[in-house]
């Protein structure tokens, strides 16, 4: 059975449901994560898309630069702001980066990857046990197969003109 998780953004205005586990989740200090959320990182859970349902409330979208120098689309609560999610170019509205802190769970979700350490503030710890790169990785060959297939079939539907 299909886990069906809830979340939303801080003053409660947003609610939103998420189906199923994640196709990967990265904790990324990279210094562009530091500046859009003021912190020392954050923590993303990918999904498709049509997995997500907004419940209630309304969003409004803010156009940032992504690493890649393409757009990165924050979707906020309209009302207190919250970062919710993230639509980024290599996804197309095809698929989201879910930020993990806005689950009414947010500990059921374990990062797949520490990424951009070598960004990460001096004093920040990293957790044992989940593979760190000082950039990125080859998400090949940390998922699991059914999980790179998921990423696939989306990268491919990128491709083709959707999203």
């Amino acid at each position: 059975m299909e886990v069906a998780r809830g979340g939303g953004c801080a003053c409660g205005y947003v609610r939103y449901r998420v189906r199923g586990d994640p196709i990967f989740t990265n904790n990324c200090h990279c210094r562009l994560c530091q500046l859009q959320t003021g912190s020392t990182g954050v923590v993303n859970a990918f999904y498709e898309s049509q997995r997500l349902e907004v419940l209630q409330g309304r969003l409004s979208e803010h156009m940032v630069v992504s690493g890649s120098g393409g757009p990165h689309l924050i979707c906020r609560c309209r009302e207190c702001g919250t970062a919710l999610w993230s639509i980024y170019p290599r996804f197309g509205r095809l698929g989201l980066g879910l930020r993990v802190g806005t689950l009414d769970q947010p500990g059921a979700i374990t990062p797949d990857a520490v990424i951009f350490t070598e960004s990460a503030m001096p004093w920040v710890v990293f957790p044992e046990g989940i593979p760190q790169f000082a950039q990125s990785y080859d998400f090949r060959s940390l998922l699991p197969a059914d999980r790179v297939e998921r990423m696939l079939a989306l990268m491919a539907r990128r491709e083709a003109g959707g999203g």
